[in-house]
């Protein structure tokens, strides 16, 4: 590939200074990313005292064997003590830990008192069914409190878990709960979702048909009726019931596991990412705290991810909680039993700081400006987007229409691996850029590279790396050293690469622009997907939009672009086709514009609503379609295929 790898295409000329108030009372000024620059890990090592330590690190990186990094090795620490006990301990027991909205319309308010009781109640439940320190823990629960005791109460007492994001199929647990020798399953009769219980027990049920664990406790949340094994089963509410309150946790090494998380997508032998305490901790308090500008005695604070995903371990169990937040946890979807339910949520618990993912974003944009526009968001003071590249359209619509015009936004990226933020705005200190995650935090190295590994100048495009080691980076992969090596750091010596493609602009920010298996290769031209996603959203009749690449005998790869349009706009207009075409040429000049535009109800989205992108492609090169398994809803697929026109004729 040239250097013009990863084209430069879009041009942002928009940018929002941080509100003043926010910016005189900021948690994080830019004074961090002076003393992270002069000192990184005196930086690091001023971060994880934050955090309680019953045995003070001196230590803070040892990268005597790399990629292998221990960090604040010889410091010993609990997690669930630092996410729990210390913030009753300080006088704030009564302050609440978690507001709990059902998607039925019931809830609960846990305050930290309660939740310390809870998890050690749930401990000492654990140590009784026989789990120990080292053992790991299979969880699969909807997103009610008992996932959050759940990981908590496994951290307490040195269990490692592993969270299997509650829609997954017997396979994937059993692949999961395989790979970890989990010795125990955490489940429930089932949760709510979309106005009716949906049933998770049978999926266990049937995993556990090919292989086999001690235990499987089970959260009664729908009261529906499951198949239950004597010897094996029991409910939650009769194990960790009965339970002394009472729990002493003991202090573990830094490097304690604490959980294995696997990364969704991928084909055959699951790839379980291992994160471990102190470190992990330290980054996923800190980043919160900072780039949140989280006031623990003032904010409503809400993620709403799954806790199936890295977003819910860091930034709904461990950042929020170890920081001593307020926050809300809602089980289910966005349009249930309406299409306002988040504004109704936020208005109801008042929420300051909301993160949420661009494809929710894009579809309340598909439903329109006027539902937001019932409820009262003035609570709102920050904004964050998380799970990948936003569209700059997007980005100002939910500034304007969420945000008021005046909350800033942080977008995010980091991944499973990092686990935690890397490369963010400040919220108090940031110029924002819509669609550009701008520069990585305080203490975090991270640049872009072309193929011979040269930091591109600005301006240019190529490839994410992060150049020095982090805290809260995965340790290895799970039972796979080589692996590890082979997927993360055989590409660029000495660098970690995983797979994302970006660039620069002029001023040196970063933009991502997706997977770089997300870039299509056109007349010799590399154009990112992203881009060209971006440019079709800015029409005002587009409210989201996938591109891929298909084999093309003149062009190699054609740009197949398919779209879900508002819901004024006529998907049998074909001037209207011709219009998106030219808009996009328009924007992003001739060698981008799509030669198909199929506009289309839905995409085929993964349950943590990514796109899959290699099932468009599929359909656009006329192939049987491939595994739709990981797919929310796999009649998408036939509902696109039915719809396909014929190739247009070019201009």
């Amino acid at each position: 590939m040239s250097n013009e790898s990863l084209a430069n295409l879009l041009k942002e000329e928009r940018r929002f200074a941080p509100p003043a108030d926010l910016a005189a009372n900021a948690n994080v000024t830019a004074e961090a990313y002076e003393q992270a620059k002069a000192d990184r890990l005196g930086f690091w090592a001023e971060q994880a005292r934050r955090l309680t330590w019953a045995t003070e690190p001196t230590e803070t990186l040892d990268w005597s064997n790399p990629p292998f990094a221990k960090w604040f090795a010889d410091g010993k620490l609990n997690v669930a003590y630092n996410c729990v006990d210390r913030h009753v301990e300080a006088g704030n027991g009564d302050r609440v830990a978690i507001h709990f909205e059902g998607e039925p319309g019931d809830s609960r308010a846990i305050t930290y008192a309660e939740l310390k009781d809870e998890v050690s109640r749930a401990a000492n439940a654990l140590t009784e069914l026989g789990v120990q320190k080292g053992d790991r823990v299979a969880v699969y629960l909807p997103m009610i409190p008992e996932a959050v005791i759940s990981m908590l109460a496994c951290a307490r007492i040195g269990a490692a878990h592993s969270v299997v994001f509650g829609g997954f199929s017997a396979d994937a647990i059993a692949k999961r709960i395989e790979d970890a020798d989990a010795k125990l399953v955490i489940t429930s009769d089932g949760g709510y979702r979309r106005g009716k219980p949906s049933a998770l027990k049978p999926a266990v049920d049937e995993a556990l048909t090919r292989v086999s664990v001690d235990k499987v406790l089970v959260v009664q949340r729908t009261k529906q009726d499951v198949a239950w094994t004597e010897g094996r089963d029991v409910w939650w509410h009769d194990v960790v019931g009965k339970q002394s309150a009472e729990h002493t946790p003991e202090a573990f090494d830094a490097e304690q596991p604490l959980f294995i998380l696997y990364t969704s997508g991928t084909t055959g032998k699951p790839k379980g990412i291992l994160h471990t305490s102190g470190g992990y901790l330290t980054q996923a308090s800190y980043t919160h705290h900072a780039v949140f500008d989280l006031k623990p005695e003032t904010d409503v604070y809400w993620c709403t991810a799954d806790i199936g995903w890295v977003t819910g371990h860091s930034y709904i169990t461990y950042g929020p909680l170890s920081n001593g937040a307020t926050q809300v946890i809602y089980e289910g979807t966005p349009d249930t039993p309406h299409q306002g339910r988040f504004w109704e949520i936020v208005q109801k618990y008042g929420v300051t700081i909301l993160y949420t993912a661009p494809t929710a974003i894009r579809t309340f944009m598909k439903w329109g400006d006027d539902i937001p526009a019932k409820f009262d968001l003035s609570s709102l003071r920050v904004l964050g987007s998380v799970g990948e590249p936003i569209n700059p359209e997007a980005w100002v619509w939910y500034r304007k229409n969420i945000g008021a015009d005046t909350c800033p936004i942080v977008d995010t990226w980091w991944q499973t691996e990092t686990g935690a933020m890397m490369i963010s705005p400040l919220p108090g200190v940031t110029e924002t850029k819509p669609g550009s995650a701008q520069r990585p935090l305080p203490g975090i190295s991270a640049t872009v590279v072309d193929d011979e590994a040269n930091e591109v100048p600005n301006g240019g495009g190529g490839y994410l790396v992060l150049t020095e080691p982090w805290p809260s980076m995965l340790r290895t992969i799970w039972g796979d050293d080589q692996r590890f090596i082979d997927t993360y750091w055989s590409r660029f010596e000495g660098k970690y690469f995983a797979g994302d493609g970006a660039k620069k602009d002029e001023d040196g920010d970063i933009w991502l622009l997706g997977r770089v298996d997300d870039v299509m290769l056109v007349s010799g031209h590399n154009i990112s997907t992203t881009e060209v996603e971006s440019a079709l959203v800015s029409h005002p009749a587009v409210a989201e939009a996938a591109v891929v690449g298909a084999a093309d005998e003149t062009t190699g790869q054609a740009i197949v672009a398919f779209v879900i349009l508002r819901g004024t706009a006529n998907a049998e207009d074909e001037s209207l086709v011709a219009d998106l075409r030219n808009h996009v040429g328009s924007v992003l000049g001739p060698i981008a514009k799509p030669k198909r535009v199929l506009p289309v109800a839905e995409l085929p989205k993964t349950r943590s609503g990514k796109i899959m992108r290699r099932l468009l492609r599929d359909v656009a090169e006329n192939r049987a379609v491939g595994d739709v398994t990981t797919l929310a809803d796999s009649s998408v697929m036939d509902l696109i295929q039915n719809k396909l026109p014929a190739a247009p004729s070019e201009d």
